[in-house]
């Protein structure tokens, strides 16, 4: 079905879009990993809040992870996953603060639900999300991937 090389996991050959976009994959894949881990973010919220918690943060991590390497190998399947990973934490931390609220009756404000409160880490995830869906992203994958 997929001809996957494993050990390819960065394009040069890819526009400048696709190759920071999928540095910043890696890189908000690991940060989720360490906020499924740590019970003090939103990942780990809803890692103690619901039963199925850690297997969604396990499943947002996988999907960074695969989703560059599948475009790191010109899959569209990584380019679908990718989007799904970008936007991810937007909806999961606007779900968990949400709850939050809903649970404790205090008021969490739009910023903090979609930032989580950091500012730096909001940098990164718009980042991606513009890099993702660039046009010359789009039309690298539209044109190239298989």
């Amino acid at each position: 079905m997929f001809n996957v090389d494993w050990r390819k996991w960065f394009d040069r050959m890819q526009p400048q879009t696709l190759q920071i976009a999928a540095m910043l994959l890696y890189l908000n894949g690991f940060f989720a990993l360490v906020n499924v881990l740590d019970t003090t973010d939103y990942l780990g919220y809803l890692r103690g809040r619901y039963p199925f918690g850690i297997l969604l943060g396990l499943a947002v991590v996988a999907l960074h992870a695969f989703s560059g390497v599948f475009m790191a190998n010109d899959l569209k399947l990584g380019y679908r996953f990718a989007i799904v990973a970008a936007f991810s934490p937007f909806v999961l931390r606007f779900w968990a603060f949400t709850d939050l609220e809903n649970r404790s009756g205090m008021k969490i404000g739009l910023y903090d639900k979609l930032s989580g409160g950091s500012t730096l880490s909001l940098v990164f995830e718009v980042a991606l999300c513009t890099l993702i869906l660039h046009p010359q992203s789009r039309s690298h994958q539209r044109i190239w991937y298989r």
